[in-house]
């Protein structure tokens, strides 16, 4: 093989390379950030957590109720939204309040909409019944532990902050696509966060939870001024930023329930992050193509680069799987099932390719082109790859 043909198998093998190094520092960040210490809150002001909900999903009882059980002296609102009279979430609510009869719980039922964006639609409907001076946005398939609400108020009223957002771990609901899902969150996902976080490269504001003051919710013009944006979590954050304020990340994660049945719900899902990422930062994203050593690694070998391709393929696994359990051990997370690492390694990089081919996206069935300012116009054309 000349010089020429191997060029590309030689620029793989250092990408491949540069991408077990970065495997290597996800394992040294990741127990750097765990060791901030959790402070106490200072007081304890009244907070609203807002929920948009869309239709059951499993686990979703145990996840409102885990906002139901707060160690949290100061008053609490819970606030639940849908959009549709019919909304099967309506009957999970109803068994939440059974279940907490002296929670604070109110159900908003409101379908009108203000952008293209569904879920910020919910949120502007919802707001209007915000009681409390701090609010807190949460995904309804977010679940916490007992100290969240002590954990998100302490970081708040740090010097600077104007808001809180956290990153999450993958909990699986069972079956291999939610396996394969949470697997990506924990191995892939996460640990970038943290690497950019530990960088100064990244400034995450993560759409699971997003925590602020009722002040600065208006002072960045409320949710409607995010009612067309597919990454309208970003674009908080950049508006809190723009105010001279800092965005805080808490330590201590919370849950991601994955509930993906097949694998066309985890395509969809994981093409619609990926695209999202491509609109914030571009740039970033085209270099984050190094996270990927092992598929880099046998493409090389399959381009001739024989055993050295062979031998960083081997330190790319090992990698993956030394930073997996690295992020299970810092969370005291359950194991994932490791042997399935090679297969998500291949489909996450499958889905990196495919970002570029297209700018649709599926969002719980509704289809969106996704334009370069991250504006969600309506398709109702077939979805692209």
């Amino acid at each position: 093989m000349t010089t020429l043909e191997s060029l590309p198998a030689i620029l793989l093998m250092v990408m491949a390379l540069a991408g077990c190094l970065y495997l290597g520092l996800g394992i040294v960040m990741i127990g750097r950030h765990m060791r901030r210490r959790a402070a106490d809150p200072g007081s304890f002001p009244s907070v609203t957590v807002i929920k948009p909900l869309h239709g059951t999903e499993p686990g979703l009882f145990e996840n409102l109720s885990s906002f139901c059980i707060q160690d949290y002296p100061g008053p609490i609102q819970l606030l639940l939204g849908v959009a549709d009279a019919r909304d099967p979430a309506i009957a999970v609510v109803e068994r939440l309040r059974h279940a907490f009869p002296k929670v604070a719980l109110e159900l908003v039922v409101d379908p009108r909409r203000y952008g293209s964006n569904r879920k910020v639609s919910n949120l502007i409907n919802m707001s209007e019944a915000i009681r409390h001076d701090v609010v807190v946005f949460s995904d309804s398939d977010v679940r916490v532990r007992r100290d969240h609400l002590r954990q998100v108020v302490a970081e708040l009223q740090a010097p600077g902050v104007g808001c809180v957002t956290c990153l999450y771990h993958g909990l699986p609901t069972g079956g291999l696509w939610s396996k394969l899902i949470a697997l990506g969150m924990d191995a892939h996902f996460t640990p970038s966060v943290i690497v950019g976080l530990g960088l100064n490269m990244a400034e995450p504001c993560l759409g699971t939870t997003i925590v602020m003051e009722r002040t600065m919710l208006a002072e960045i013009g409320g949710m409607e001024a995010f009612a067309d944006l597919l990454a309208e979590d970003h674009a908080i954050g950049v508006a809190i930023r723009a105010r001279g304020r800092t965005v805080a990340i808490p330590a201590q994660p919370i849950s991601h329930l994955c509930s993906e049945d097949s694998l066309r719900a985890l395509w969809a899902h994981e093409l619609r992050w990926a695209r999202t990422i491509k609109s914030i930062d571009p740039l970033g994203y085209a270099g984050s193509i190094i996270t990927h050593p092992l598929p880099l690694a046998l493409l090389a070998w399959a381009l001739g680069g024989g055993l050295p391709a062979l031998v960083l393929a081997g330190l790319a696994l090992i990698g993956r799987i030394a930073l997996c359990i690295r992020l299970e051990r810092a969370y005291h997370q359950p194991r994932h099932p490791y042997w399935l690492i090679p297969a998500r390694d291949i489909l996450s990089f499958a889905v990196f390719v495919v970002s570029y081919l297209g700018h649709g996206v599926n969002w719980r069935g509704h289809l969106y082109q996704l334009v370069p300012d991250g504006t969600l116009m309506t398709d109702r054309r077939p979805p692209s790859p």
